[in-house]
């Protein structure tokens, strides 16, 4: 674990990057973002979960990404992503290449997570210290939505495995890994997008628009 801190979250300015890391980078950075007024069938949405040795990004470690997609109303499951930290320990330029291999399969698709300031706060701190980037992409955050969309079944930010009891889905099984969180994530966000486009709320930024919304209303009153 020592030698997984000293590599991730090296601390001031990232230097030393390799050329393909840095190139690719460079790319990544003039990218172009995807539409985000699109239809949700057209939009393609990214789950996103991490593995963690804690639950503050300021002080712990990020020990592994799982992502996957839902495009066309589908999950895809040949659209994945799983990176473990721990196997990469003591080999830096791996850890600064999977970040970027990271990055390069987003391709700054909307991200959908639960809870944002855990997930979003581990990835900013990690491709801040690793690759210089303020990592800020468009989040979509279950935790404050899916109150929001599913009134009639629960008024507040709930645990995860509470939805997934509601909705028949398991739930109280205890940790999960990674991959497992997004599977079930993608599929609460697959209902998720049926009540919202039933709320005329039918594009990714209109979507963002809420989850940003319905955060701000719910942690203020």
């Amino acid at each position: 674990m020592l030698g997984l801190k000293k590599f991730l979250f090296r601390g001031g300015a990232p230097s030393g990057l390799s050329e393909d890391v840095r190139a690719s980078l460079d790319a990544w950075r003039g990218s172009h973002a995807p539409a985000l007024e699109d239809l949700h069938f057209h939009t393609r949405y990214l789950v996103v979960d991490i593995v963690s040795s804690g639950l503050d990004p300021e002080k712990d470690q990020l020990l592994g990404i799982a992502a996957g997609s839902v495009w066309q109303g589908a999950i895809q499951p040949d659209d994945t992503f799983y990176v473990n930290f721990s196997t990469l320990d003591g080999e830096g330029a791996a850890v600064d290449r999977q970040l970027m291999a990271f990055l390069l399969f987003a391709a700054k698709a909307p991200m959908v997570t639960y809870h944002v300031p855990y997930v979003g706060g581990f990835l900013q701190r990690a491709y801040k210290e690793r690759l210089g980037l303020d990592f800020q992409p468009q989040w979509v955050d279950m935790a404050w939505l899916m109150p929001s969309m599913f009134e009639d079944k629960g008024h507040t930010v709930m645990p995860l495995d509470q939805w997934l009891e509601i909705f028949g889905m398991g739930g109280g099984e205890g940790r999960r890994d990674a991959m497992a969180n997004t599977l079930l994530l993608g599929r609460l966000f697959q209902m998720l997008l049926v009540r919202a486009v039933g709320k005329q709320i039918d594009t990714a930024a209109r979507l963002v628009d809420e989850s940003r919304a319905s955060s701000f209303l719910r942690r203020t009153h």
